[in-house]
């Protein structure tokens, strides 16, 4: 039943897609110069591994995280301060241009790779968590439609903060020593991630950077 609900949940988000201002990925390059400084060129090469790669990521997914970030929904100082000033226009171009450049898959750690890739492709059915591969793809795909993100290659890091995020968010047992996400629909992410332990998350976060979609 728990998983009947998480589905009719998923398939919601992809139906209620509002349509999107067309992005220019032309513009986007321009307006993308200030992004570099931490994202590196073209979104595929951060300065840290705390920052996501942006380079190939959907489009819709982006606009919806600096939309976020403009108004509150998703909390980060720095990228409040940067959306801040992002018109709509602005924000299609921007994810119309990260969405046109090439990922770059990363370097899975080898001592967590059969258990990420068990828990990515299969779940964990006895702790009722799903595999991430139903909402982001057998090979981290994504899905844009639903603003699914696109998982293959991301730095390990900044997945296994972002899911630590959402899992704090989802329990109220954890304190307050990780920004919280809220920003997702329905608390899906919040609902999946707060049954996951440090070493699951972990796992699946260095998985993740070895997937090429």
């Amino acid at each position: 039943m728990k998983f009947f609900k998480l589905f009719v949940l998923m398939a919601a988000a992809v139906v209620a897609n509002p349509t999107l201002a067309a992005g220019d990925a032309e513009a986007g390059e321009a307006k993308a110069a200030p992004c570099a400084a931490c994202h590196g060129p073209g979104g595929s090469k951060p300065i840290a591994g705390n920052y996501p790669k942006l380079a190939g990521q959907g489009e819709a997914y982006l606009v919806k995280q600096l939309q976020d970030y403009k108004s509150g929904e998703r909390e980060n100082a720095i990228m409040a301060g940067q959306a801040a000033n992002l018109s709509e226009q602005d924000m299609a171009d921007l994810g119309a241009y990260y969405a046109s450049q090439e990922a770059q898959a990363g370097q899975a750690d080898p001592d967590w790779v059969e258990q990420g890739a068990k828990l990515y492709r299969g779940g964990d059915m006895a702790n009722g968590l799903p595999a991430c591969s139903g909402c982001h793809g057998p090979a981290g795909q994504g899905i844009d439609g639903a603003k699914y993100p696109q998982l293959a290659g991301q730095n390990a890091q900044y997945v296994e903060e972002q899911l630590k995020a959402f899992r704090a968010a989802g329990r109220n047992d954890l304190g307050d020593n990780v920004v919280k996400r809220t920003n997702d629909p329905a608390s899906m992410m919040q609902t999946v991630a707060a049954k996951m332990s440090d070493s699951q998350i972990k796992a699946v976060a260095s998985y993740i950077t070895g997937l090429s979609k």
